[in-house]
């Protein structure tokens, strides 16, 4: 399932490990949700990812399938489920495990959209890569 399969009535978008890249890094808000359907937590944590998808509907909300995209998840250091990782112009700029209430998922996005992504990149460059 690509970034252009949307899940029925969730507003979400599954993705896998052939583009999850591409995703993350486009220009804008992306919040991700690593869930898997064998914890009640990442059960009840869907619930809340979904509607906040349907409020913010400018925003790309996606979902990892955390049992499907074993080596995804561990290449991101996703250790647990559900986690919520939050990626604005390609940075990562929020990744915790848990799950959070409607209202905290609405204030962490208010946060991310008034974010200085100038000032972020100066202070968090992102890592040096290859040899």
């Amino acid at each position: 399932m690509g970034v252009g399969h949307r899940e029925g009535r969730m507003g979400t978008v599954a993705l896998g490990a052939q583009d999850f890249a591409a995703t993350v890094g486009r220009p804008g808000i992306v919040l991700v949700d690593f869930r898997t359907e064998l914890s009640g937590s990442s059960r009840a944590f869907a619930t809340v990812f979904d509607a906040a998808a349907h409020r913010h509907p400018d925003l790309v909300f996606a979902t990892v399938d955390t049992e499907a995209e074993a080596d995804l998840t561990a290449r991101v250091g996703v250790r647990a489920a559900p986690t919520l990782m939050v990626f604005r112009d390609g940075v990562t700029v929020f990744a915790e495990p848990g799950w959070l209430p409607g209202d905290s998922v609405d204030l962490l996005i208010a946060t991310v959209r008034s974010l200085d992504m100038d000032a972020v990149r100066a202070q968090f460059p992102e890592p040096v890569t290859g040899p």
